[in-house]
């Protein structure tokens, strides 16, 4: 792949670097007015409308001024309840924090759990900006396999077998970005009892949680006994309630460690925006329904953007969650990068390789169905005779 000519310089100069690659690819795109995006993870669906009415009222009424770092005490109260009825967590406001979206959670967790050279258990594939945020604290990753055939469920003994004197913690993302895929529950118990045994955090990264398929539920590891003390669960608002501009998440976890997490955020960013935050107060307190139907038109979409690839005799794994399809594109013969580099080319249609999530994922592309069903099935049209050229039989 390195070597081959269908790869612009500037793609291969950040081929072996995740983030650095989608952002590239993403750049490449806007070369192109009718490409369509199947790359990222954001919303296309809009904001519903209560919410927005919450943002206009609060600028309205003034209410503008910064709140405490940790958040405003009505949110935090909102999401401990939230948490406490939906994910059965026992929680009070003082283990909750608000943060500048997830991103900013997750680079706060790393930053006040790890010393340097504390070893992090991370699923492989994943969303390479964990790993930004554990080496910015110090930290090294340890990658713990995962693979089609089990739905990229994680294995508990793969866990063990990776855990050393240095392990300090576990991340779990179910719903997973890139593969769609969950850790079940009955996984999620024998992690619990791992994690107790060797006396390690789990941090667990929920962000999807809303967002399943079929028969498939979702379960929080923090509700299991002897896991409240030593879970840090991660979550927000982004993906439920299509706020990705709002940049509101929030961290729930022990009050001392919810402490250490305020210091640092008032020296970083400080407080997440009021506005925003009287927004995500509304997304909690008012109806639900709109989150039901946003799950129905990714219901749809999924189901659509399944049958298209199955006609194109691509294999993709079962995406019990999130928005994405993690299809298996090792049949074409070339490396993902080259197909993703020219599936934009030629087809003017952008999703990222599996190399945009670990390394060793060359033969997997990452398509998200954040599109509408018209512009799904114009994409599908266009990867067709591409797919078509190079699958072998």
């Amino acid at each position: 792949m390195i070597g081959n000519p269908n790869i612009p310089d500037d793609v291969r100069a950040v081929a072996s670097d995740g983030t650095q690659l989608r952002y590239k690819l993403m750049e490449l795109s806007a070369k192109y007015p009718d490409a369509i995006a199947l790359g990222r993870g954001d919303p296309d669906l809009p904001t519903p409308p209560h919410i927005i009415d919450a943002a206009r009222a609060a600028i309205r009424d003034g209410l503008t001024s910064m709140t405490p770092v940790a958040g405003l005490p009505e949110l935090r109260e909102a999401v401990a309840n939230k948490l406490h009825v939906e994910n059965n967590l026992a929680v009070s406001p003082e283990n909750v924090i608000i943060t500048t979206g997830g991103q900013e959670g997750l680079y706060l967790i790393m930053q006040a759990l790890l010393d340097p050279g504390d070893e992090v258990l991370v699923p492989d594939p994943r969303y390479t900006s964990y790993d930004e945020a554990i080496l910015s604290a110090g930290g090294k990753i340890v990658l713990i396999p995962t693979d089609h055939t089990d739905a990229f469920n994680l294995r508990p003994e793969a866990i063990e077998a990776a855990i050393t004197s240095r392990t300090k913690a576990i991340l779990i993302i179910t719903p997973s970005n890139p593969t769609g895929g969950i850790v079940t529950e009955d996984r999620l118990r024998t992690i619990a009892h791992v994690a107790i045994r060797h006396n390690l955090i789990v941090i667990s990264d929920e962000i999807y949680e809303q967002f399943l398929y079929d028969t498939w539920k979702h379960f929080s590891i923090g509700s299991l006994p002897g896991m409240s003390e030593r879970t840090i669960t991660l979550n927000g608002f982004s993906k439920t309630y299509a706020m990705t501009g709002f940049r509101v998440g929030y961290i729930a976890a022990p009050a001392n460690f919810v402490r250490a997490l305020t210091k640092i955020k008032a020296l970083t960013t400080g407080a997440a925006a009021s506005v925003s935050q009287h927004a995500a107060l509304a997304a909690l307190l008012g109806t639900q329904e709109v989150v039901r139907e946003f799950r129905q038109i990714y219901v749809e979409r999924r189901r659509l953007m399944m049958h298209g690839l199955r006609g194109m005799g691509l294999d993709f794994s079962d995406p019990r969650g999130a928005f994405f399809l993690w299809t298996n594109s090792s049949s074409t013969g070339i490396h993902a990068t080259e197909l993703a580099y020219l599936l934009l080319r030629d087809a003017h249609v952008l999703l990222f390789p599996g190399t945009g999530f670990g390394d060793n994922w060359g033969g997997y592309l990452r398509i998200s169905i954040l599109q509408s069903t018209d512009l799904l099935t114009e994409a599908l049209a266009r990867m067709q005779p591409i797919i078509a050229r190079y699958r072998r039989e």
